[in-house]
């Protein structure tokens, strides 16, 4: 049996995402979510998106290391992830286009199980 901090570490969750079909790697560059991929990337404007779920890790040594992995869910039907760092070491342009998202409404539909 699993414990719960070793059920809620990042690759587990990861892990977990992907069998629920989260299966792409996003990054944001130029203000637009992308996929990371050398066959066919597609990009997205923050319209074009909504967060399902998210989840917060804290560093093991140090409270202040921390991130935050998004579920996302293009209006295409693509589903994968996003991660960033929390607070002063977060990526402003990430953190900008997620507040997008947020800001129009879409945060959190938490369709999956």
């Amino acid at each position: 049996m699993q414990d719960k901090e070793e059920e809620r570490s990042l690759i587990n969750v990861e892990k977990k995402l992907t069998q629920d079909g989260f299966t792409q790697d996003f990054n944001v560059c130029d203000g637009r979510l992308q996929t990371i991929s050398t066959e066919s990337p597609k990009s997205y404007g923050a319209e074009d998106v909504t967060i399902v779920d998210f989840y917060r890790f804290e560093g093991e040594s140090d409270p202040d290391d921390m991130s935050i992995l998004y579920a996302i869910e293009c209006n295409d039907g693509v589903r994968g992830t996003i991660s960033n760092a929390f607070g002063t070491y977060a990526d402003a342009e990430t953190d900008n286009f997620l507040q997008k998202v947020e800001d129009l409404g879409k945060n959190l539909k938490k369709a999956h199980k």
